[in-house]
């Protein structure tokens, strides 16, 4: 039998869940679950209030190690009934107490492959920027892998994993994952590359022109990577 994490962790996780099921709106969850276009139930728990909730848990039953950490938003990822514990197991790893810490990396990879789809996977991507802005020189071969995988989802982490590096983006590394996946034809990747790109141009638009100019881009991605440029 499959049992949860011991101690503070597993009554980390019970609180979390307890406090999601009490913020239930049935019919905010119905129209959340057509939004989504997701099969998974969902609760009807609004994502600034899930955080909320999970900061409040986590503050009562605070974990005390990154392992501690991992185990509770990797028993509620995985047990997850509902699409709200899921965000919760994302929002508990944007704690103080795993920002850096490298061990995450397999986790975030899980959350990116198994979640599968967009919101679940773009919740993933400030966890990973951050870990690409602590260890680059570790989380750039990952990134390069990621952007040549078979998994979309992992070629839209590369893509859009800087976002909000403002003027600390690796612009080498973001113009290699962008060219490898520049003739993609899935949606979710052309739509991430306009997205990576219309970040970039608000704070480096020469940059961002200068690629537009030289590559060759979908209609979609040059469209939404423009919309900051004159």
């Amino acid at each position: 039998m499959v049992t949860g994490p011991p101690g503070a962790t597993a009554s980390l996780v019970a609180d979390v869940r307890r406090a999601l099921r009490e913020a239930t709106d049935p019919e905010r969850a119905r129209g959340m679950q057509a939004y989504l276009k997701t099969t998974e139930p969902c609760l009807g728990v609004r994502l600034p209030e899930v955080r909320r909730l999970t900061a409040a848990a986590a503050a009562a039953s605070p974990p005390q190690t990154v392992p501690d950490l991992a185990a509770a938003a990797g028993e509620l990822w995985r047990g997850a009934a509902h699409r709200e514990e899921r965000y919760a197991a994302v929002a508990l790893t944007g704690l103080p107490l795993a920002r850096g810490a490298l061990s995450l990396l397999p986790l975030y990879e899980e959350m990116i492959t198994t979640g599968a789809w967009w919101d679940l996977v773009d919740g993933v991507q400030p966890r990973v920027r951050d870990l690409l802005l602590a260890h680059p020189a570790e989380l750039r071969p990952v990134l390069r892998d990621w952007a040549r995988s078979p998994d979309r989802w992992l070629r839209r982490s590369a893509v859009i994993a800087q976002l909000g590096a403002h003027d600390r983006t690796d612009t080498a590394l973001l113009a290699e994952v962008v060219e490898v996946n520049a003739a993609d034809p899935e949606f979710f990747v052309r739509k991430a590359i306009g997205w990576a790109l219309r970040d970039l141009a608000k704070t480096d638009p020469q940059w961002v022109q200068h690629l537009l100019d030289t590559h060759e881009l979908s209609p979609l991605s040059r469209r939404e990577a423009a919309k900051h440029l004159g």
